[in-house]
């Protein structure tokens, strides 16, 4: 149970920490309208998740155990990719940061950030490839151990997102440093919980 506890903290740490439509959202609104105002939206993954989750996860169940081994390749190049993202931006910080920050018309609330997050790829790709698998994986074993990855990944996603809200509502500004700070460590745990689903992939393939 604790390796899937794990794997959802790694994976919901590299989620909260890379950069994307959501975390530009909330930093905008929390330096707008400050982090009380803004808290209830960090909890907008638990419901734009939950019907991309099930139409996933729907679709998965019926494929052969050689298709989810082949999934788990695709996810591992899929989070290398983002880790040389993540390792883009942390070249880049201050520039990422300042496109984060345009001012946003008047959405303020989880809604609008669930739906932001429904209309964006990056879920679909990250259940279907990475995350679904997991999941299903351990259900498979004992519904205990799909249960204890999606808790570890969602503590920490949504933990995160907290943090990022009151940190930037109570500075007031944007800081470019933490950014790449986040960036940086972000791109480090992409780029090894990649190669070890990349690795375990090509493992069940064999």
């Amino acid at each position: 149970m604790i390796g899937y506890f794990v794997q959802g903290l790694a994976l919901g740490f590299s989620a909260s920490a890379t950069p994307g439509p959501v975390m530009a959202y909330l930093i905008s609104q929390s330096l707008r309208n400050g982090w009380r105002r803004t808290l209830l939206a960090a909890f907008a993954p638990l419901l734009s998740d939950s019907p991309i989750i099930a139409l996933v996860l729907l679709i998965l169940t019926h494929l052969p155990g050689w298709f989810l081994a082949g999934l788990k390749v695709a996810g591992g190049l899929f989070i290398l990719y983002l880790a040389w993202g993540a390792y883009a931006s942390f070249r880049q910080a201050d520039d990422e940061l300042a496109a984060a920050l345009e001012p946003e018309a008047g959405r303020q609330s989880v809604l609008h950030a669930a739906l932001m997050n429904l209309l964006n790829p990056n879920p679909y790709i990250f259940w279907g490839t990475v995350g679904g698998p997991i999941l299903l994986e351990g259900w498979r074993l004992a519904p205990a151990l799909g249960g204890a990855f999606l808790i570890g990944f969602y503590l920490v996603l949504i933990g995160g997102l907290i943090l990022l809200v009151i940190v930037f509502g109570m500075l007031g500004q944007a800081s470019p440093r933490v950014s790449r700070v986040l960036s940086g460590v972000s791109a480090l745990v992409l780029l090894a919980f990649g190669g070890y689903l990349l690795a375990s992939g090509v493992a069940a393939l064999l």
